[in-house]
This record gives structure tokens, sequence and C-alpha cells, in this order.
């Protein structure tokens, strides 16, 4: 029987098990903090539990547009509905720890050995967790990565803080000054901004999520300016200090920004150090992530790599695929490489903007050849009913065959109404395949198969 260690039990760590226990190997997970890792206890599952209190909230905030009021009993100032931090926050961690229970059980009932230890690497085929020593035919390592800590801005946990400090809050900020603007800093800047707290969004690019679609990236700037958010383009953070009552950020252009709170989102480091890696044959990048190929091997014989250590598109979708892939290759069973180019990513802000294929700066540099349509989200009929005006589904397509490469949606829920796409992008489905597929009526998702009947033909193929 093959022995698989495991070092990590976020989504590389654990999907890599259970694959590997359905599959007949003697299976081991080294994980600290708990089954689920930080992305589980910590970062994605409690970030996007409080992101739901936050839509919540939101759309309570705009029901009077549909005529829906709230009448006496509740704060004035924030449009008639209150938050209690307490209890959102206590919703969050309870969560996040039910999400690990669920997946612990799911372990133990495939016959998963869990050590809550720290794991390193001895010898390619030994594996040191807490006191104990685990031999193993093959290892994988599922570590994850922490937030990046800014010289002269670390987290304090009171003041000034990362994110995975945030759920300590009694009391929401009262004025959140957020300190990076991709895609970490964008949600949470929404959220807190939805949830009552006046937000500073500190940008050192010259725009919002520069490395995303930037016309999704200028919705939501306008979306979050509308809701009366500071965007500060062109700002980048020199200091965060603590003052008597709050914090003071001083940019490189010498100006100050002072609030409450400051939250840092600088990026992630891998967890790599003090695992024993580079002792033991595994080649790390400049930057400290563990260098794998598409079937996740390290330059380790028997050593594979999985999730955010790596590097390769730090999504948990991601990651567990990586971890898939590392067990069906070190088992011998049938595997295709991973294919970034079909890798479905959602920015959980609200609307959401997901995306999935080639992009709009690909087809503009003239990487790849491409027809494009975009619909706006205000022409569709069931948008118009539910009162959502921002937003839109963008469609990319090969001219001549009309293979679907790709496409960007950014409205409510947009991580659900990608999946069409996704699938069509997976399976190379034409435009006319997507457009002679039916949509419910009315349905947001009835705007992607317009999107495909506007790709048919120069003629528009019907309506919404």
């Amino acid at each position: 029987m093959t022995r698989i260690v495991i070092i990590g039990g976020g989504p590389g760590g654990y999907e890599a098990a259970l694959v590997a226990a359905q599959l007949g190997a003697q299976v081991t997970v080294v994980e600290e903090e708990g089954p689920g890792g930080a992305c589980v206890l910590t970062d994605c599952v409690p970030s996007k539990t409080l992101i739901a209190s936050s839509v919540r909230k939101q759309a309570l905030l705009d029901a009077s547009t549909l005529g829906v009021r709230f009448d006496g009993g509740l704060d004035h100032d924030a449009g008639g509905v209150s938050v209690d931090m307490i209890d959102v926050n206590k919703r969050v961690k309870e969560l996040a720890l039910a999400q690990s229970n669920d997946i612990a059980a799911r372990l133990a009932a495939e016959g998963v050995e869990v050590i809550r230890a720290r794991g390193r690497l001895v010898d390619p085929q030994v594996v040191r967790a807490g006191d104990r020593t685990v031999r193993a035919d093959v290892v994988i390592v599922a570590t994850g990565a922490h937030p990046r800590v800014l010289p002269g801005a670390e987290p304090d946990g009171e003041r000034i803080l990362s994110w995975r400090q945030l759920y300590d809050l009694e009391e929401l900020p009262e004025h959140l000054i957020v300190v990076g603007s991709g895609v970490t800093g964008a949600e949470f800047a929404g959220a807190y901004r939805s949830l009552g707290s006046e937000v500073t969004l500190v940008s050192s690019r010259d725009r919002m999520m520069p490395n995303e679609d930037a016309d999704g990236a200028e919705v939501l700037e306008e979306v979050y300016r509308r809701r009366g958010m500071n965007v500060m383009g062109r700002s980048r953070a020199a200091s965060v200090k603590r003052t008597e009552h709050g914090v003071v950020v001083t940019l490189e252009d010498g100006r100050t920004a002072e609030g409450s709170h400051c939250l840092m989102t600088v990026g992630m480091v891998p967890n790599t150090s003090g695992l024993g890696l580079e002792d033991n044959g595994v080649r790390l990048d400049r930057n400290g992530f563990i260098e794998v190929d598409k079937v996740s091997r390290t330059s380790a014989p028997g050593v594979y790599a999985a999730g955010d250590c790596t590097g390769v598109l730090m999504l948990a979708s991601v990651a567990a695929m990586q971890g898939r892939i590392a067990v069906w290759h070190a088992l011998g069973e049938a595997v295709q490489p991973i294919r970034l180019a079909t890798v479905a990513a959602n920015i959980f802000t609200d609307p959401e903007i997901a995306a999935v294929g080639v992009s709009q700066r690909q087809i503009e540099a003239g990487e790849i050849e491409a027809n494009v349509v975009k619909l706006p989200l205000a022409t569709n009929a069931r948008a118009k009913m539910q009162g959502f005006n921002d937003g839109f589904v963008k469609l990319f397509c090969r001219p001549n065959t009309g293979i679907v490469l790709g496409g960007v949606v950014v409205a409510p829920r947009a991580s659900e109404l990608i999946l069409a796409l996704s699938v069509a992008v997976q399976h190379r489905l034409t435009v006319d395949q997507l457009a002679h597929t039916f949509a419910v009526y009315p349905s947001l998702s009835g705007s992607v198969t317009e999107a495909a009947r506007r790709l048919m033909s120069p003629l528009t193929a019907g309506g919404i």
C-alpha cells in the first residue's frame, strides 16, 4: 500500500487526502491549525461569511428603490438597518469551525489520519510531525501562505490589522482605511462600507484591482464611490502609526489619511521557510514559492506541492485541483495537467466579478484574436425587476469557429453565473451551442445566451 503524507490541511491538502484514500493509499495529513487550514479557519470561509452579512445589509438599504421601507426602532443613520459586529463575527467564527469539523469528519470517514502538529521535511520520504516521525512513499506540501507585512505598518491586532484579525473586533470600525486595492482589499473595503463604516481605500495604482478586468474594476469603483467610499488612486502607503484614538496612514508623497482602524492587504507570503524544503532538493523561486510543473511535481523525487505555497493562481479551487492532480500522478492514474486557461475566478464584492479563460487585456495586446460582445446588465429583464443596474456580461470567441474563449460577468452572484462559461471553455463549446441552449425567462443567465446570439452573426438573434 502506498503511504502518502501531506503537510498542510487546506484545500490542496485535504482534497489530495480524500482522493488518495479513495484510491486505496494510506494517508496522513499533518496540519497545525486544524482541518481546512487557514483557508477555512481564518481566510476564505470567514471573509466570505462576513461579506454575506454585508451584502444582505446592502440589499436592505437598497430595498426602498423597490418600494420596501422600514419604519421606526432602527438606526436612522444606517438607513434603518443596524449591525451588531459581535453577532456578525460570532457567526463568522462558528461557521468556520463548523466547516473545519465537517472536513475532519469526512477525512475520518475515509480513514485519513490527521496529526495536529507542524510538519517539516526531514528527507524526501520522511516527515517530522511534532514529536513523531512519519515515513512516506509520496509527500505533498500544501502549507499555504500568510499576509505580507509592510515594514512600518506592522499589525498590532487592535488598530492596525491583517484580515485574519478583523473577526476579534467587537464594534464596527468608525473609519476603516484599507491599504491595498487588490482583490482582498476591494472585498473588505466594500463589505465594511456596506456594513456602515466610513471607508478609505488606498491604491498605489491608477485604479482598483489593476490585474483584473478593467471594465469590471471600473464598474465596481463607480459603485463604491456612489456608496460614499473614498478611493485614493496613485497613493502608495509609506507607514501606518497608531494615534491616541486611531491611526494615521502616511503616503509616500507626504499626504496623510486618518481613521479609527487600518486594514493591511498588501499581498501574501508563502509558508515555506523552516520546512526543510531546500535542504531536501525542493527548489524555491526568489519569492519563496515552491516551483512545480503542471502535474504538481517539485524538483525533489517523490515530493509534490499544491496550493498557495506554489504561487500558481492563489485560489482555493486551484489548490484543490493541484492536490488531486498530484495524487493521480503519484499513484499512476490517468491525469490531465492543470490548464490555467480554464480556471474560473470570482471576486466577492457587491456586485461580484467573475471571469474565465482569456482576458480583455490579452485580446487588446494582440496576443489572442477574438470577437467580443458586452451586454449591460441594465438591459436584462430580471435585473430590472430586482433593481440591479450595475454590471455586464462579456463574452469572447474565436472569429472563424465561434469557439468560446472566455468571458467576464459582473453581477450579483456572478460566481454562479460564470459556470456556463466555464463549461463552454472547458469543453470548447461554440457560441452557436450556447445560443441554442434554453435559458429561463426572465433570468440573469439569459444575458449569457443573448451574448452568444450576438456573436453568431452581425445581426441580433432575438432579445431578452
